[in-house]
């Protein structure tokens, strides 16, 4: 077998299911517009809770992408998954029959999986007793449902699971992807994440716990990443497809190549199981990881997409990362956090991130931090890119998520060359 990490992978095709836009270009020109997806909840009551706001996404028809009677055996974060794999896809101008299915793949995260279904079914045996709980409520929660559907739709055959390590699940999903490629288990892969997390529990749960913004009385501006007002997270939901290839098979059905995956980093903080490590030692290792995979050096990053949540301490974590890898680097280097516009997608953060970060290379176009209005000291010396996009070249640019559990996962990727 040739040396397995010299095989170069390809991203051919991507999709996305957000709270700005149920397709890529819709979500893509709300990014650039500095649009918000939050809006008050219609998922359920929340006269009860503290926060009455969310990302959610609007006029979603899993039926488009499912079967209607599949739809209805299927929580709402196998929905969103089904929608953001098939489109990317079509985005790659793949379907079944042009790809072997024995060397095909699925790798897709979430976080939490179908928590709307548990507590959905948890109520109908409270009013109705045990034998009126859905024959389906397994596949219904199981977070290994959203590859399972997508290897059963498009007869992909060659690895599939899902990752699960919170906030960062779907950026080590792709980074597993582009491992299983190089070491010449798979010629193609669709990974990313979905999540469907705003529900009873899940609202009431980080609004317990501190973790989320208050401000009720103006959701669209909530999400402030790195700004000194910012006073926590948005919840959001939605999904994110990427398709990876094995650059000779892309070449051999000459596929459009949009990016190129180049390295991959993992690490854990070992400190505490929600509260990252404020000396920001654990992603600083992960991004100096991936960075060192791809063969580059940290001045050769022209923009980073930030895990960037708008609480307290993982933007001020994230910064002093930022700030010990790339030095004075940082004044000449673009970050933003896309968290603005479509609150905090848990599981499948890094996967929508990992698509915007494509499209950025793609078009030579930075997505603002929107709702930046006051800097924040502790997180110093770093181009956020405040509210409004940027024109540059992007030669390479980097995607990094933190995840309850210490959890730190960074990709990098590049322009395709040839």
């Amino acid at each position: 077998m040739p040396d397995a990490l010299t095989r170069r992978v390809v991203i051919t095709g991507l999709g996305c299911v957000t709270p700005v836009g149920n397709d890529l270009e819709a979500a893509w020109d709300a990014l650039l517009a500095g649009k918000s997806g939050a809006a008050e909840i219609t998922l359920f009551d929340t006269r009860d809770f503290g926060v009455h706001f969310a990302n959610e996404v609007k006029d979603y028809n899993p039926d488009s992408f499912m079967e209607p009677k599949e739809a209805k055996r299927a929580d709402r974060f196998v929905h969103m998954a089904m929608g953001a794999a098939k489109m990317a896809m079509h985005h790659a101008g793949l379907k079944p029959g042009l790809y072997q299915p024995e060397r095909a793949g699925v790798v897709f995260a979430s976080g939490i999986g179908g928590i709307r279904s548990i507590e959905e079914q948890f109520e109908r045996y409270l009013r109705k007793g045990p034998k009126r709980i859905s024959a389906f409520t397994i596949p219904y929660l199981m977070i290994n449902s959203a590859p399972g559907y997508i290897a059963i739709d498009l007869g992909m055959k060659g690895p599939n699971y899902s990752t699960v390590t919170a906030c960062a699940s779907a950026t080590h999903a792709i980074g597993l992807a582009m491992r299983h490629i190089q070491l010449h288990e798979a010629d193609l892969m669709i990974c990313g994440g979905s999540e469907a997390g705003i529900s009873i529990l899940g609202l009431g749960a980080f609004t317990n716990m501190g973790a989320l913004s208050t401000r009720n009385d103006s959701p669209t501006t909530a999400s402030r990443p790195f700004d000194r007002e910012r006073d926590g997270f948005v919840m959001g939901e939605g999904s994110g497809a990427l398709v990876l290839e094995a650059l000779e098979h892309a070449q051999a059905r000459k596929a459009r190549i949009l990016a190129e995956v180049l390295g991959y980093g993992f690490t854990d903080d070992a400190y505490h199981i929600t509260s990252p490590d404020e000396t920001g030692v654990g992603p600083a290792r992960a991004f100096s990881q991936a960075i060192a995979a791809s063969g580059l050096k940290p001045t050769d990053i022209d923009y980073m997409n930030a895990h960037g949540t708008s609480t307290i301490f993982n933007d001020r974590t994230e910064a002093k990362a930022l700030q010990m890898v790339f030095g004075d680097h940082l004044s000449h280097m673009a970050v933003s956090s896309t968290k603005g516009h479509t609150g905090h997608l848990l599981g499948a953060a890094g996967a929508i991130e990992a698509v915007f970060t494509v499209r950025a290379i793609e078009t030579g176009m930075v997505p603002p931090t929107i709702n930046f209005t006051t800097p924040d000291p502790e997180c110093g010396g770093i181009d956020v890119t405040p509210n409004q996009p940027r024109r540059r070249e992007i030669n390479y640019a980097m995607s990094n998520n933190l995840g309850f559990g210490g959890h730190n996962a960074t990709l990098c990727f590049g322009k395709f060359r040839g």
